[in-house]
């Protein structure tokens, strides 16, 4: 609720510190300028606690929030149907919502793929 009034890009992912998250976090990063432009705020989500996000987040110099889907473990992952029981972590999926909250656009990626952010910007682009 706290982001309505403007599309969102939630990112969901398995962890902070792995070589495919730390890509694909630095590369919205990059991108910003280019999420800016469709007034879209980027949201990143795993299970990491708060802690870790700190640290992930500094380190990799983020400009944009991560929120920790600690405890319960993989509540909102789940909630979105990005939830990997088998291994405990959120899958690597991407929704765009628009200004009201609700989903446009979304996808799921293997889980050794960093999707970029073509896809992202296609959606962003739709809303318009």
């Amino acid at each position: 609720r706290d982001f309505r009034g403007g599309p969102v890009v939630i990112a969901f992912y398995p962890a902070d510190w792995s070589p495919v998250c730390s890509d694909q976090m630095g590369l919205y990063a990059q991108v910003m300028p280019e999420f800016k432009k469709f007034n879209a705020e980027v949201i990143g989500i795993s299970v990491d606690g708060i802690w870790t996000h700190l640290a992930f987040a500094k380190d990799r110099k983020l400009n944009f929030p991560l929120l920790s889907d600690f405890e319960p473990k993989g509540a909102v992952s789940k909630a979105y149907g990005a939830y990997e029981a088998r291994v405990g972590e959120s899958e690597r999926a991407l929704f765009v919502l628009d200004q009201k909250g609700i989903i446009k656009w979304s996808f799921l990626s293997p889980v050794g793929v960093n999707p970029g952010a073509d896809g992202i910007l296609s959606a962003l682009e739709k809303l318009r």
